[in-house]
């Protein structure tokens, strides 16, 4: 039984993956929408029926300093058609214009010239923007109008749909020598600043071994010391255990004396205490006061108090201008500096 294989990726055969690895770096280098060729080429001072403008990877350019001029030839000179081919030829591109070009072209093969340039592509097909002229006829054209006779003295341009296309085997020979050389000194300068880094890297990488090693040796070395205070170091964990549980104890179970202090000085000499009893953070008393009331105020001020609440209603003495008074203090829990 056969099997059949599909090579087919989003419409690429994969098979030919040099080629499409061929055109990729093409289109990258060598591409009218080239980032690389718009910023390395030369602008190009097209000059035409209309006038002169600047060009820079195949668009107008605010460029005004060029080295490099082209003439539009006239439409008369030009035969046009704009070739719609499969996108699978894309990697085979040049060879499959040139079959084009010699199975279209009206004039002799020595006397051919021809330029194309992508204009347009979707998931199947390029469109691409074929241009045909004779080589003769064109060099008269060029000896007529601009006195020119050497091929390379100018580069020549037509114009498809709006679109420039450039026609090979005349000056663009110039400014594609430069701009192989442009590339060829960015590659040489990359390779270098590649190198560079991989210096830097490769120095910053031993210098961090040594460290490394360092770090290594003293983290022995701390290993060893820290060998003999393991035991001192169970030994305070321990007594911090029982630190802490001496704190619970002393949260639980604040000092009354302390308390009996604290109310010695808010309490002035008219206010009596006949009984303070405390059992843990409450604190009962029982006493008398001119003002019992604002006793009770004057203690639920204090901040270390969370509450201060009446048992009993305050009453007078009988026989006295006194009043008895019953409080609870709730403590807030926080042990005494």
């Amino acid at each position: 039984m056969a099997i059949e294989r599909s090579w087919d990726l989003f419409g690429y055969d994969m098979r030919n993956v040099r080629g499409l690895l061929v055109s990729a770096w093409r289109d990258l280098l060598w591409g009218e929408s080239s980032p690389i060729r718009r910023r390395l080429d030369d602008s190009v001072r097209l000059e035409s029926e209309r006038g002169s403008i600047c060009y820079q990877g195949g668009e107008p350019s605010d460029a005004a300093a060029t080295h490099c001029a082209a003439i539009m030839l006239p439409e008369q000179l030009v035969l046009a058609r704009v070739v719609v081919l499969p996108l699978a030829v894309e990697a085979d591109l040049q060879a499959a214009l040139g079959f084009e070009v010699t199975a279209s072209s009206p004039f002799a093969t020595d006397d051919t010239a021809y330029g194309w340039r992508v204009v347009g592509r979707d998931e199947t097909r390029l469109r691409v923007a074929l241009v045909l002229v004779s080589r003769s006829a064109v060099m008269t054209y060029l000896a007529n109008q601009y006195s020119i006779h050497d091929p390379l003295a100018r580069e020549v341009w037509a114009e498809v749909d709006g679109r420039v296309v450039v026609v090979n085997g005349f000056g663009e020979v110039v400014r594609q020598r430069r701009y192989r050389g442009r590339l060829r000194r960015s590659g040489l300068l990359l390779g270098a600043s590649a190198l560079l880094l991989l210096a830097i890297i490769a120095v910053a990488a031993v210098g961090k071994r040594v460290e490394l090693e360092r770090l290594v040796s003293m983290s022995e070395q701390v290993e060893r010391d820290a060998a003999s205070a393991a035991q001192l170091r169970n030994t305070l964990a321990a007594a911090n255990e029982g630190v802490a549980a001496l704190q619970s104890v002393a949260l639980q179970f604040p000092n009354p004396h302390f308390e009996i202090a604290r109310l010695t000085e808010l309490l002035d000499d008219t206010v009596s205490v006949e009984r303070f009893s405390m059992n843990g953070l409450q604190i009962d008393l029982r006493g008398r006061a001119a003002d019992a009331a604002a006793v009770m105020a004057q203690l639920t001020d204090q901040a270390d108090y969370a509450e201060v609440t009446a048992p009993r209603a305050i009453s007078r003495v009988a026989g006295t201008e006194r009043e008895q008074f019953y409080l609870t203090i709730r403590l807030r829990g926080s042990p005494p500096e």
